[in-house]
């Protein structure tokens, strides 16, 4: 679970050791957004002796002292006290980060294992009689997002393919007709589900007059 601090007039997610990977996306736009992501990625020298660098140089030193400074204090605020102990004696950004990572990421292999859960998950995925359409959507959304999460990209493509084969029966109509009509390459999911949409609520007014009709 995230909740939200202030720091620098931006709400600055709050990790709890929970949804690791969701939090590290945000605070990844969040670094970039104020330009500091890359003294956390590639971090930098310290020298200690300055006597030999030039003006330019010491210069760029002193500023990315400040950025990385400025990364850690950040970095310090965006997690729970419950977390903090872990990167209090850290003493730069990077470290700070990786030792969050290290932690809770997992290694490649336990990445691996639930990237696979989640492409299964996918596959399987069937919309229920009961669903709306917007929701079986929402569904998918949230998988899709967490594969995501995982450095996995799901096109639209696979996407729009995914949804025209596991709604119900009764969507067979506007199915085989978006299937014979349209690009499924160029159509977009956004245009899918207009459509899909259109047409359930198509069947929901049938529905209304057979009942209303039947009385």
């Amino acid at each position: 679970m995230a909740t939200t601090n202030q720091t620098s007039s931006l709400p600055v997610p709050i990790f709890t050791g929970e949804n690791y990977d969701f939090w590290s996306v945000k605070m990844k736009t969040f670094f970039r957004s104020q330009d500091i992501w890359d003294i956390i990625e590639e971090g930098f020298t310290i020298q200690k002796d300055t006597s030999t660098l030039t003006t330019t140089q010491k210069k760029e030193l002193k500023e990315n002292k400040q950025k990385d400074s400025r990364a850690l204090f950040i970095l310090q605020q965006a997690v729970d006290d419950t977390i903090f102990p872990r990167i209090i004696g850290a003493t730069s950004a990077k470290q700070a980060w990786n030792t969050i990572q290290e932690e809770f990421q997992g290694s490649d292999e336990v990445r691996n294992v639930k990237l696979h859960s989640l492409r299964r998950e996918f596959e399987l995925l069937r919309m229920k009689e009961s669903e709306t359409i917007k929701d079986y959507y929402s569904r998918i959304k949230e998988i899709v997002s967490q594969i995501k999460a995982y450095g996995e990209n799901i096109l639209d493509k696979k996407m729009v393919e995914k949804i025209l084969i596991s709604i119900p029966q009764k969507y067979d109509v506007i199915a085989t007709a978006i299937e014979q009509t349209k690009d499924l390459a160029t159509l977009s999911v956004t245009q899918l589900m207009g459509s899909l949409e259109a047409y359930e609520q198509r069947l929901k007014r049938h529905e209304e007059d057979s009942v209303e009709n039947a009385f």
